[in-house]
């Protein structure tokens, strides 16, 4: 064992014949939050992706370098299992809405047999809900589809439904643009709890310096496809090594 959970080795990724990634490298300590930050266009949301293999499904994607998942290539797995240990919620709350809001959760838990019977899938999917802070706003109307939800109540379910298949990594691109205030709270509390409780590691797309700062342990800031400056969180924020980083945090990029 490493200590890390998430080791990123010169990350190179191509798209359509454009270098997005140009030799990303850093590391993610067990059980930390990782906020990556940047300019738009730099890459974070493509590194998300080459993260868990979701760019073996673009034909013009071209990904060089390597990824470890505590030590392990993720060259060495198949697909599916890296999507499982590192899952993926994105910016736009994506439940499928032909399921009701148990089936959300429990899709994932079902496909990979992680429930040997119908108590054990009930257990998961009361402690993913109650880990994303949505358990006692749904408990009752679990036969629902998501569409009764708010926006914020479908990204916190995106977020159970992540969970229920028990991933070592989780992998958030920008979790909370598109939701409320209260909903960003309960997401940032989700995280933390996560974390602190369940030890999982999060590895965050935040375009907000005050979250970052608020939610994270450690920052990459990405700029050009690069990354300039990595280090704590409040260090780099307050004490930024890099010109770049500097104007970032104070919005001139």
């Amino acid at each position: 064992m490493t200590g890390y959970a998430l080791d990123v080795r010169d990350l190179r990724v191509t798209l359509a014949g454009k270098r997005i990634l140009d030799g990303v490298s850093f590391r993610c300590p067990e059980g930390t939050v990782t906020a990556v930050m940047g300019p738009s266009g730099t890459g974070k949301s493509t590194m998300l992706r080459a993260i868990n293999r979701l760019l073996d499904l673009n034909p013009e994607a071209r990904v060089e370098g390597d990824i470890l998942i505590r030590g392990r290539s993720v060259w060495d797995m198949e697909p599916y299992e890296v999507r499982r240990r590192a899952t993926m919620v994105f910016q736009d709350p994506n439940p499928f809405p032909h399921m009701s809001i148990y089936d959300n959760v429990a899709v994932g838990p079902r496909l990979h047999g992680l429930a040997r019977s119908k108590q054990e899938l009930d257990e998961i999917v009361r402690w993913a809900l109650e880990r994303a802070m949505l358990w006692d706003e749904v408990k009752d109307r679990l036969g629902d589809p998501p569409s009764k939800l708010s926006g914020g109540q479908r990204q916190r379910l995106s977020l159970a439904r992540a969970l229920a298949v028990k991933p070592e990594i989780l992998l958030l691109d920008e979790p909370t643009a598109n939701v409320d205030p209260v909903n960003a709270v309960k997401i940032e509390e989700a995280i933390r709890s996560l974390v602190r409780e369940e030890g999982i590691t999060v590895v965050f797309v935040t375009h907000m310096p005050s979250q970052a700062v608020r939610v994270s342990d450690y920052l990459v800031f990405l700029y050009g496809g690069r990354v300039v400056e990595q280090g704590p969180s409040r260090e780099v924020a307050l004490n930024p090594s890099n010109p770049l980083t500097e104007k970032f945090f104070r919005g001139e990029l």
